[in-house]
């Protein structure tokens, strides 16, 4: 019998070598063509090494390359970058053990990320890349321009409608009309007398924040029906940086809110001061975004409606507001919500079921100065805060014709999660107990627990922590 030829056994491992490699290339190639400012959520890759018998599994989360590599979704140095508190990226973190809270099945429905990736692929060879910051192609298609220029238009909403007022100010043929606008703008009760005089369907519904969802993309999840026969106060969490997703979720249509809770006619709240900012507060009066003040949300919730009683209505509350803003970094979900009881006693006070309600990604959408590594930074903003009643973030995203630098948020998405709706029984101010607060403020969290523990492998497989409640 002839004995092989070397070129003959090297065929096998030769063979192995080669599938191997592909399986490599295959995994990285799809991160190589993707934007250096998207994050891919989920994606396996598992190579086979034909000539040893042994399976290699690379998983990839938000930063994860091939086989726990750390890698960034570009493949250079110098793509998407997330702050922390040594001012790295996110890395793919190993499966921790399940948490002690499990959320049952029958409690919350499976939900699924679309990964659409095919949509938001990217030539990069025809990048540029200057001074460190990597420029985008001229052959973006056209879709994704206006998806920029709609988030651009919301970006400078409050910079362009104070401008052009202050230009009309110049001009004296315009003075006789400004000062009676002036006095309506101070005197006028449009945000808090719960009528919706101002609020426009046709508007919410413009095909330009349907652009402004699909920019991140943005995506409204359903898990529980609510009837329009009760009235709902939604908590949204987390703040974020300037709250994108609750402005595209509850504020227009652009996700689709009316079609998935008919019925229900939903108002985001504000600070009262936007109110106070000329032709900008009638810029947001027009998405039906209503003040956030006891007044405001009291009106709402025991007005209108078909009985004159306020059923049907809802309001979307940010809960966390200014200071949890400070805390809002890429990959973690630090919450301000343990001493947070007043969107509770309304509740109470108004007999609106409570709904919590969690955004995935919200936290993602911007870079700031980390609170642990600027300290002295961190103290100045909450003297701020304390003292003025709002906080100035230090953070950055990408520009329009750039992946790194501006103001702009990040295209990274954002999954908006409904929760199970907890009933609240209606009292007067004299028959509200500490009791029953603490009892429902409560159950409240333990519904966000849940949610989480349901869906932060689907949503949010890179994080770099586990939900924390802060005071």
């Amino acid at each position: 019998m002839e004995s092989p030829s070397p070129q003959t056994q090297q065929q096998p491992k030769r063979a192995a070598v080669i599938g191997s490699n592909m399986a490599m290339a295959e995994s990285t190639g799809d991160l190589a063509e993707m934007e250096a400012d998207e994050l891919p959520i989920k994606t396996a890759t598992t190579a086979t090494a034909s000539s040893k018998g042994v399976q290699v599994n690379g998983v990839n989360g938000i930063y994860g390359g091939l086989d726990g590599e750390k890698e960034r979704p570009n493949g250079k140095e110098d793509g998407a970058r997330n702050s922390e508190a040594n001012g790295s990226g996110l890395t793919q973190r190993k499966p921790k053990e399940a948490s002690t809270l499990k959320a049952k099945d029958n409690d919350y429905p499976p939900l699924y990320d679309d990964d659409d990736l095919e949509r938001r692929r990217l030539d990069r060879l025809n990048t540029y890349r200057a001074a460190g910051i990597q420029f985008a192609p001229w052959n973006i298609p056209y879709r994704r321009r206006m998806q920029t220029v709609a988030v651009l238009i919301h970006c400078l909403s409050i910079a362009s409608t104070v401008s052009f007022f202050f230009f009309l100010c110049a001009i004296p043929i315009f003075w006789p009309l400004i000062i009676p606008y002036l006095l309506h703008m101070l005197l006028s009760k449009n945000a808090t007398d719960g009528r919706l005089r101002m609020r426009s369907e046709r508007w919410r519904r413009l095909p330009v924040w349907k652009l402004f969802g699909e920019y991140f993309p943005a995506k409204l999840h359903k898990t529980h029906d609510l009837p329009p026969t009760r009235k709902y106060i939604f908590g949204y969490h987390p703040h974020g940086i300037i709250s994108h997703g609750a402005f595209a979720a509850f504020a227009t249509e652009a996700l689709g809110f009316a079609e998935k809770f008919p019925g229900i006619t939903n108002s985001l709240l504000t600070l009262d001061s936007n109110f106070r900012i000329p032709l900008y507060r009638d810029y947001i009066l027009a998405f039906g975004i209503q003040s956030v003040s006891k007044e405001s949300i009291t009106n709402m919730l025991t007005k209108g409606g078909p009985n004159n009683e306020g059923m049907g209505r809802a309001v979307t509350i940010v809960v966390g507001g200014a200071r949890e803003s400070l805390e809002a970094q890429p990959g973690v979900m630090n919450l301000v919500l343990a001493d947070r009881k007043g969107f509770v006693k309304m509740a109470i006070r108004t007999g609106a079921d409570l709904v919590p309600v969690l955004a995935f990604g919200e936290n993602d959408l911007y870079d700031q100065l980390s609170p642990k590594t600027h300290p002295w930074l961190h103290k100045a903003q909450m003297w701020v805060l304390r003292t003025l009643k709002f906080t100035l973030p230090f953070l950055h995203g990408r520009g329009i014709f750039n992946y790194d630098v501006g103001l702009m948020p990040y295209r990274r998405r954002l999954n908006i999660v409904v929760g199970r709706p907890i009933m609240v029984a209606q009292k007067r101010d004299g028959e509200i107990e500490n009791e029953e607060v603490d009892r429902l403020h409560r159950e409240y969290v333990g519904e966000l627990e849940k949610m989480w523990e349901r869906y932060k492998d689907v949503f949010a497989a890179g994080r770099r922590g586990e939900m924390n409640i802060l005071k």
